[in-house]
């Protein structure tokens, strides 16, 4: 069974809410462990805040890495046939071409760090005529004021905006840019049983 996708509790938990939106996006409820669910709320909101506030910067890009690399291993263990890895930098950028449009095109995800309103995580779930569909874990009643970027709320499974590729790859802290180029990181995800091969992949439809 499949169950909508899920908003963040609190202003810090975009990341594992993000990377508990892909496990639910590709999986079944019933194929989710409670180990799954428990080590990736352990290892993320490792970031401290002023004052030296524990989880009050959300989480790290070490914790992501580290998240993905466990998530791979547990996928070659046969325990969830899931597949992970981890990007950053250069291979970070939205391209018709490029490793995350093609991640999209093949069934996997990909959660992503960007700005929203400071660095913010996001799951991309699919691409079409270059236009991203994505859900944003941070509830805002009336959507965002960009005019480029469709609000919805009609697809709780799949996204709750349509946004442009010419906004990702700002390299400024705009809404939905990904920032600094040496600062992007990504993490792609895959069901290997759905996972289109290169030869196989097909225009995503929504």
């Amino acid at each position: 069974m499949k169950i909508p996708l899920r908003y963040q509790v609190s202003e810090y938990d975009c990341g594992p809410t993000s990377l508990l939106n892909a496990l639910n996006y590709l999986f079944q409820r019933e194929e989710i462990s409670p180990e799954l669910i428990r080590n990736i709320m352990l290892y993320s909101l490792d970031c401290y805040g002023s004052g030296g506030a524990p989880g009050k910067r959300g989480t790290s890009r070490m914790a992501m890495m580290f998240l993905s690399n466990w998530l791979d291993g547990v996928g070659k263990t046969g325990i969830l046939p899931v597949e992970s890895r981890y990007l950053s930098g250069r291979d970070v950028r939205m391209d018709a071409h490029g490793t995350l449009v093609d991640a999209l095109h093949r069934n996997g995800v990909a959660v992503v760090r960007l700005y929203l309103d400071g660095e913010h995580y996001v799951l991309l779930t699919g691409e079409k005529e270059g236009r991203v569909y994505l859900f944003d874990p941070y509830y805002l009643p009336d959507g965002l004021a960009e005019t480029e970027i469709e609000n919805t709320t009609d697809h709780p499974f799949h996204y709750n905006r349509i946004v442009p590729f010419s906004y990702f790859n700002r390299e400024t802290q705009a809404p939905y840019a990904l920032g600094s180029e040496a600062e992007r990181e990504a993490v792609l995800l895959f069901d290997t049983r759905t996972k289109l091969t290169e030869e196989k992949a097909i225009e995503y439809f929504i």
